[in-house]
């Protein structure tokens, strides 16, 4: 199935520092690191919460569930939701072919490479406000091929984003634009970078996943070709 794929290659390309499959559950733990590295992917019918609370309760963190309808079993939020679980963070996952986001951009590719510079992880950081060291360990563990991509204003790098390329797929993350830049193009030049470094690689297709209340960026993606595929969320209990 399209959604689950695209999940685990997502989860992949945000490679937890430790991953135990159950059956078709992920249960991942990574101290340090944005909350979603650490959630659960609970990616098949069978039940196995209590197994997800052991493994979280032995690492001494809180218990975040993934839920993706039509992926995970159907009555799962409504178990998780009787089990003392908040719902949170409404999220999008939207999908493009490459070549739609090359048509799209409108604007000059930025530039990219194979390694996050110094410079790309300070406007990130500046952005996220997350743990630089933390990310260069994330970065550190991803295998499959990375691309690095910057829009520069006056030589100051603006915009920032990645991709990780898997089976014809290249995943977006860590987006970031400064905020004195934002509305001018910069992200759109990111974007344009990155798709330009998939088409080389015959990665024909892009995915991302984003927070539903961002409502600038999802017009952004709107523009460049990105449709919603699914809605997903967390289920929270700490």
């Amino acid at each position: 199935m399209l959604l689950r794929t695209l999940q685990e290659y997502a989860a992949r390309a945000q490679p937890a520092a430790h991953v135990e499959e159950a059956g078709g559950w992920w249960l991942r733990h990574s101290p340090g690191d944005a909350w979603w590295v650490s959630a659960v992917l609970p990616h098949d019918r069978e039940d196995r919460v209590a197994l997800a609370e052991e493994f979280c309760a032995e690492r001494g963190c809180g218990v975040r569930f993934q839920i993706t309808p039509g992926v995970c079993a159907e009555d799962l939020d409504a178990r998780l939701d009787g089990r003392g679980y908040e719902r949170g963070h409404a999220m999008s996952l939207q999908i493009a072919s490459t070549s739609e986001v090359l048509r799209h951009a409108h604007a000059d590719a930025g530039a990219v490479t194979t390694r996050p510079a110094d410079a790309w992880l300070a406007a990130w950081q500046t952005v996220t406000k997350r743990d630089v060291s933390a990310e260069r360990d994330l970065l550190s563990r991803v295998e499959h091929p990375s691309a690095y991509a910057y829009a520069e204003v006056d030589g100051q790098v603006v915009a920032v984003g990645r991709a990780v390329a898997e089976q014809g797929w290249a995943g977006v993350f860590g987006m970031a634009t400064l905020p004195h830049a934002r509305g001018q193009g910069a992200a759109r030049s990111v974007l344009a970078a990155l798709a330009s470094w998939a088409a080389a690689r015959e990665a024909n297709h892009m995915y991302l996943q984003m927070e539903k209340a961002n409502t600038a960026a999802f017009r952004m993606y709107e523009r460049t070709g990105f449709r919603e595929v699914c809605t997903y969320h967390y289920r929270v209990r700490g």
